[in-house]
């Protein structure tokens, strides 16, 4: 028998998930999502669980992101079953965003996409010493889902901007100062954390003692330039800001951008724009507009073959310059849908 992709136990006041697809940097399935909602609600209303602990089992990741190969099928087959992905992914997302009791994310290795979005939207972020957070969507004709447009908005100095443009990828301290994540800890101490939420007593008491300054954040000293350059209205005027920077890192960026598909960069700046005056559940259904479009297109799939399918790294993108997506073509992937993610009874299946 196979195991099982994601591993529930109960121990003293904690609820303990594991995610336990190391082999594939535990990609996220639908199985997952169907069984972390449920076992969730259980615990909600479970007295003897104070605090739900989510880990990862293997040393590379956290999560790698959604299982992209097989959406890419669905997607291929013209199967419904993506889309009804995505409605039980952005649902699961608000209920971990709305969770009644605390809900702990010990997050070490990479972390992207749909591993985002079971662990960034509870109470606690713990970042561990080999944290490699990213939102790659961009390069793969996607878009930073999973809550992206809520909290890749709030973050500081634009920082959410240009991560959602560029893919670009935040360490352990970067990631604690731009407030991606709310604690750090070393790696080697994720096991008594664990050990120490399970014995119960208030959050903060119980992981300060673990509490790490880690050393090397890099946006303290780029805050100011991202906060100017990616504060355009638009993609070209974004890069415009880059180009005449006049320095290295802009010129890496503006390169970097370029290489991402023009629909998706333009999708990824109105998320943002849109995401800063909205509440979550207002994101999610935004998203959830976004990806029925998205997966009805080209870009995606485009993108998923050249980059893991193929691997030759060389998108089509459709169409394939700034100037050909127009304001019109971006504001029918937002358009209200006949069938609305409706997010009203997450906490009960």
């Amino acid at each position: 028998m196979s195991e099982a992709e994601i591993l529930f136990e109960t121990r003293g006041k904690a609820g303990i998930v594991t995610l336990n697809r190391p082999k594939a940097l535990n990609a996220v399935t639908r199985l997952m999502v169907d069984q972390l909602h449920a076992k969730l609600i259980d615990w909600a209303g479970d007295p003897a669980i104070e605090t739900v602990v989510i880990k990862a089992a293997g040393e590379k990741a956290f999560s790698a992101g959604g299982d992209i190969r097989q959406l890419y099928d669905w997607g291929q087959q013209k199967n419904p079953a993506i889309r009804d992905f995505y409605r039980k992914e952005y649902r699961l997302n608000t209920f971990i965003k709305t969770y009644p009791k605390p809900y702990v994310a010990l997050i070490d290795g990479i972390v992207m996409g749909g591993g985002v979005g079971v662990s960034f939207h509870g109470s606690h972020r713990v970042g561990g010493s080999k944290l490699m957070f990213a939102m790659p969507e961009t390069g793969i004709g996607l878009f930073p889902d999973v809550g992206g447009t809520w909290f890749l908005s709030r973050l500081p100095h634009r920082i959410g901007t240009w991560l959602a443009l560029t893919g670009a990828r935040l360490g352990q301290a970067d990631a604690l100062w731009c407030g991606l994540t709310t604690n750090a800890v070393s790696t080697e101490h994720f096991g008594d954390v664990e050990t120490a939420l399970a014995a119960g007593g208030a959050l903060d008491d119980v992981l300060d003692p673990f509490a790490v300054r880690p050393e090397g954040a890099t946006l303290p000293g780029l805050a100011a330039t991202i906060e100017h350059c990616f504060a355009g209205e638009t993609v070209e005027t974004i890069l415009d800001a880059l180009d005449g920077d006049g320095g290295e890192w802009a010129a890496k960026q503006a390169a970097i951008i370029r290489t991402k598909s023009p629909t998706s960069l333009k999708i990824a700046l109105r998320q943002m724009q849109e995401g800063a005056k909205a509440d979550f559940e207002t994101c999610m259904k935004i998203e959830f507009r976004i990806v029925s479009r998205v997966v009805e297109g080209h870009e995606f799939f485009e993108g998923v073959r050249a980059v893991i399918i193929d691997k030759d790294n060389k998108p089509d993108w459709q169409p394939a310059t700034l100037a050909a997506v127009s304001d019109a073509d971006i504001d029918a992937y937002f358009a209200p849908l006949p069938d609305e993610l409706d997010l009203t009874g997450v906490d009960r299946s």
